[in-house]
């Protein structure tokens, strides 16, 4: 590609905005997997959800969801390059995110529980930050325990302490 040519494309996708840079990026990603998926991008106050729906979204979710997570984590970056930004991109694909959260809070009523019975603190397998997040969140509105996160990414984890009333 001639040097004029890349200037020209780099001008096109400075021109796109963050919703059409990330309905860009994820129509080249379902194309690139081969996978039969329509691609929606919502934009909400602070939220860019971009959203596959399709019979065969698997692969783009990835085992223990990390393809999708891994997605999301390069998306935030190119869609808004500049650096960190007030809005999060979430990518979801089939409904897999309102899935994983459900199984999360799930997970946290378990520990809850444990650390209630026990009187220790309990921890959770590392998760990546938004769903540490959601966990937290989850546990505030509960009540009866405090949670922190220890540990550092990738490996970073949640726990789950006992509130001494």
């Amino acid at each position: 590609m001639s040097d004029d040519r890349e200037r020209v494309v780099e001008e096109d996708e400075d021109d796109l905005d963050p919703s059409e840079a990330l309905t860009e990026l994820l129509e080249e990603i379902v194309d690139g997997l081969g996978l039969d998926a329509e691609v929606e991008v919502e934009e909400a106050e602070g939220l860019l959800t971009g959203r596959l729906n399709g019979e065969d979204v698997g692969l783009f979710i990835g085992r223990h969801g990390q393809t999708i997570d891994a997605v999301q984590h390069l998306a935030q970056r190119i869609v808004f390059p500049e650096g960190p930004s007030s809005v999060r991109v979430v990518i979801d694909a089939n409904g897999y995110r309102a899935r994983r959260a459900e199984a999360l809070r799930a997970d946290a009523d378990e520990a809850v529980e444990e650390a209630l019975s026990s009187g220790n603190p309990v921890e959770l397998d590392p998760l990546p930050p938004f769903e540490r997040r959601i966990v937290h969140e989850y546990l505030r509105e509960r009540g009866g325990v405090d949670t922190h996160s220890e540990g550092n990414e990738p490996e970073r984890y949640l726990v789950i302490t006992p509130r001494a009333d």
